[in-house]
């Protein structure tokens, strides 16, 4: 109200300098002022005026009871501070304090009290939490919130944590992907620690996924130990997008938050790039399993023979594409199979020429002449005459390798 000493209703008229601040806004008049669902937006400054003077001047706040906190603690490595957290569906209002306190659980001991900071991009309340050198990282601790402001106040569920479980690494950093050379279907991906995990006393483990631009879904490669990895069935030709994400060696705790995307294409050999440009299989296809203009896998134009280094790949071209090597093959055997018809026709020209000159002897060279019987003389006992006579050496020739007749003698 305006008060008692103001004037008639019909005279009084009200002022906010909350909705306009450039010269304010006038409101409906009357000596009362009545404002029904009020919003935090609300608040601020009201007057009353009449006859061209303020008659009074009020502020309204206007306040809602916090919101209920559900605090989630994490730690962003062995030495860090654990910091807990908790966001919030609307704005606070500016004097809303929040509060948290931990002790170990089971224990009579003074909890440790701390302020929690509001972030009002991120939307949420952050407190911080110094851990004494020294703490048994696998003791449970008890975590309670409490919000208060002028409208009221609201206490979160304790939390039990232990510093070992509440482990949660950042990000690795500096992901990178490069294609290999003549390696159509492998990338290498590397990565670094983040900044705040010191490996000279933990180390980390990695999960990488990765999946072409096409495709929604993401291929994983689990218990990856080093700061590097090689896909070796990646897409011919095609981009693919990769994330990295870290926890600690043990398995102690949660995985970090996937890494930005990298995005890298494998490497494509500049003969298979022809005046039709480079690959693609967005082919329209007819009505069926896959449907009009659907995205076909590359792998549907590969060379099953093809392997993860290398190998030929069938795909659209205007021309051939020759390689030396069949031509190279086709030839050597080709030659060596005129080298051994020659060998063979040598060979039996020799054998038919032998067997031509053996049929062709002389007459009486080699042979034995038959010799007429007669009647048995009486000085010369029929013993005594010789049936044949001695066979007449042959006359000595060229010696040839192929007649067997030399190593098949009875001598």
């Amino acid at each position: 109200t305006c008060g008692a000493e103001g004037p008639l209703n019909g005279s009084v008229a009200w002022r906010t300098e909350k909705r306009a601040p450039a010269g304010g806004r006038w409101l409906a008049g009357g000596h009362a002022l009545l404002l029904q669902r009020l919003q935090v937006e609300d608040a601020g400054l009201y007057s009353c005026h009449a006859g061209g003077r303020t008659l009074r001047t009020l502020r309204l706040l206007v306040e809602e009871p916090p919101e209920t906190p559900h605090v989630s603690c994490y730690r962003r490595s062995h030495d860090k501070d654990v910091l807990c957290e908790w966001r919030l569906r609307a704005k606070p209002s500016p004097g809303t304090r929040a509060m948290l306190w931990v002790k170990r659980r089971f224990t009579v001991e003074n909890a440790t009290e701390q302020r929690c900071r509001f972030f009002s991009k991120a939307q949420k309340f952050v407190c911080r939490v110094k851990v004494p050198p020294g703490v048994d990282d696998n003791k449970p601790l008890v975590v309670s919130t409490c919000v208060r402001n002028a409208a009221g106040g609201s206490a979160g569920e304790d939390k039990i944590i232990t510093l070992s479980s509440i482990l949660k690494p950042d990000p690795p950093l500096n992901v990178t992907v490069e294609a290999l050379e003549k390696a159509p279907q492998r990338l290498r991906v590397t990565w670094t620690y983040p900044s705040s995990w010191d490996p000279r006393f933990y180390w980390l483990r990695f999960q990488v996924r990765y999946r072409p631009e096409p495709t929604p879904t993401f291929t994983e490669v689990d218990q990856v130990t080093r700061t590097w990895l090689d896909i070796r069935d990646a897409w011919r030709g095609t981009r693919h997008l990769v994330q990295v994400r870290a926890q600690e060696e043990f398995g102690h705790g949660a995985w970090s938050e996937w890494s930005h995307e990298a995005v890298g294409t494998p490497w494509t050999d500049p003969r298979d790039v022809t005046e039709m440009g480079p690959y693609s299989s967005q082919l329209p296809t007819e009505d069926g399993a896959y449907g009009y203009g659907a995205t076909l896998p590359p792998e549907l134009f590969e060379d099953d023979a093809a392997d993860g280094d290398g190998g030929a790949v069938l795909e659209a071209s205007t021309r051939s594409v020759a390689y030396p090597y069949p031509f190279l093959v086709a030839g050597g055997s080709l030659l060596l199979g005129i080298a051994l018809f020659i060998a063979i026709v040598v060979r039996y020209k020799q054998t038919w020429r032998l067997g031509t000159r053996r049929g062709t002897k002389a007459t009486g060279e080699g042979q034995h002449a038959l010799v007429p019987l007669g009647p048995p003389s009486p000085s010369s006992p029929l013993s005594a005459t010789p049936l044949l006579p001695p066979a007449t050496p042959p006359a000595p020739g060229p010696l040839h390798v192929t007649n067997l007749d030399y190593f098949f003698s009875g001598k």
